[in-house]
């Protein structure tokens, strides 16, 4: 491990980093299987089944991070982060939905077991539990911060739907999209952590920033995955945004810099989606450098994240939350 600087004598690793919020994360854990539960028998089973299906539980752990990166010593953390858990779950449910996913994190998804109808619906009954757990924590700004998150993860998913099967998206219809349907929910776990701790503004603001670009750092490297990993570890299907017809940053850039038959080739796929091309489209997309670019973009990001809280003073929990912008880019999975 590599010794820094710092007073710190050792440099994270997920398996540590693991251990470091074990306690935190169980106070989450505590708080969601609390308010969970529904006297609907398919609402449990169907929560059930979502928020135990193995999720990295990254936006809950930001919440836990930042406030303690602010020095908070108090218990409405875990609420906070189990209403961000909540909300983000809601959204996969509706997700799956839209895009007809049958696998999600190497699980089938709810839409695939129980239905598409009651997917949505268990998604409604999770944001508006959200709402009132909300409403608990007795804060108006986290109230403000959190229905102006929503609305934009809403806006979000509807922006990605227009770009579906849409060949001419460009890089900056994309990068709006990731904001609002990635990033903004990220942005939004950080904050919260400062705001409990009625940290001064520029806290607030260096921890929102962090979350930003880290949530973007995230979903670009999601998007390079889908046209890299083997299936068994990235936990869904290798190829899922093209079989979506979603033009992600690998498939925009390669059009941008491809030959017109390598353009036309993947103008049809995303068109038509559907999987037939796959292997060519793989490689294209390695011949134009759109997958070393995509991975640029992300590391300039992680950066940026990482830059945003240097001036945080230093804690465990702030080079905890620098490792986890550079296993943002690093992860393979």
């Amino acid at each position: 491990m590599s010794h820094s600087s710092n007073s710190l004598p050792e440099a994270f690793t997920l398996e540590s980093l693991k251990q470091f919020t074990t306690t935190d994360m169980q106070r989450v854990n505590e708080v969601i299987e609390q308010h969970l539960s529904s006297d609907v028998v398919l609402i449990n089973q169907l929560s059930q089944h979502i928020i135990h299906s193995g999720g990295k539980r990254l936006r809950p752990m930001l919440v836990m991070l930042a406030a303690k990166a602010c020095g908070y010593k108090g218990e409405v953390d875990a609420l906070l982060a189990a209403i961000i858990e909540f909300i983000h779950t809601a959204t996969l449910l509706h997700d799956d939905v839209v895009d007809e996913s049958e696998m999600r994190r190497g699980e089938q998804t709810a839409s695939s077991i129980w239905g598409n109808e009651a997917a949505v619906l268990v998604g409604d009954y999770l944001y508006s539990r959200a709402f009132q757990l909300m409403v608990l924590a007795e804060s108006m700004q986290i109230m403000n911060l959190m229905a102006d998150t929503t609305n934009t993860i809403a806006q979000g998913e509807v922006l990605q739907l227009l770009n579906i099967n849409d060949p001419d998206t460009t890089e900056e219809n994309y990068h709006q999209v990731i904001y609002n349907k990635t990033a903004c929910l990220f942005e939004a776990a950080c904050k919260t952590g400062s705001i409990i701790t009625n940290s001064p503004e520029q806290c607030a603001e260096a921890l929102g920033k962090y979350g930003k670009h880290l949530g973007i750092a995230f979903q670009l490297v999601d998007d390079a995955l889908d046209y890299e990993a083997d299936s068994e570890e990235l936990g869904k299907n290798v190829g899922d945004d093209l079989a979506e017809g979603k033009p992600t940053l690998p498939l925009i850039y390669a059009m941008q810099k491809g030959t017109q038959s390598q353009r036309d080739v993947i103008r049809q796929a995303i068109e038509k989606g559907g999987l037939d091309k796959i292997e060519e489209i793989t490689e294209i997309i390695v011949q134009t450098g759109a997958l070393a670019y995509t991975h640029k973009q992300a590391i300039e990001h992680a950066q940026i994240a990482k830059a945003a809280i240097a001036s945080l003073p230093d804690s465990e929990s702030k080079q905890a939350l620098l490792f986890l912008a550079d296993y943002a880019v690093e992860r393979s999975y």
